[in-house]
């Protein structure tokens, strides 16, 4: 397969969003949000690179677990990975769609959680 680099790539970039080492620097967890990343939180609050920095960097929260990753490549630099966490008491179905621009790196230009019961 391919694709296989690049979807292990991307799921490994999303897993490394929900460490606390990375979470907790606006530099490490910069480097993989996209300039326009956005978000449509579970919360139901919509967040932009800038906010999601603050709260990510204040977050002391353990991290969720993450359970049935799937990446499906949408088109040459473009990824969805959809996914569920178990945070306790705030279970949720994910999706991030991560993009590469000019062969760089890839980075997180959407996230969107649901809330689930």
């Amino acid at each position: 397969m391919t694709d296989y680099p690049d979807l292990r790539a991307v799921v490994d970039l999303e897993l490394a969003l929900q460490d606390r080492a990375v979470r907790g620097s606006r530099r490490l967890a910069g480097e993989l949000l996209d300039p326009q990343f956005h978000e449509f939180g579970a919360s139901g609050r919509v967040w932009d690179r800038e906010s999601i920095l603050d709260m990510m960097a204040a977050d002391d929260s353990p991290p969720p677990r993450c359970d049935d990753m799937v990446a499906t490549r949408l088109a040459d630099d473009v990824v969805l990975l959809t996914y569920r966490t178990g945070a306790p008491g705030r279970p949720a179905l994910r999706s991030s769609l991560w993009r590469r621009r000019d062969g760089g790196p890839w980075r997180v230009f959407f996230h969107q959680g649901t809330p689930v019961t």
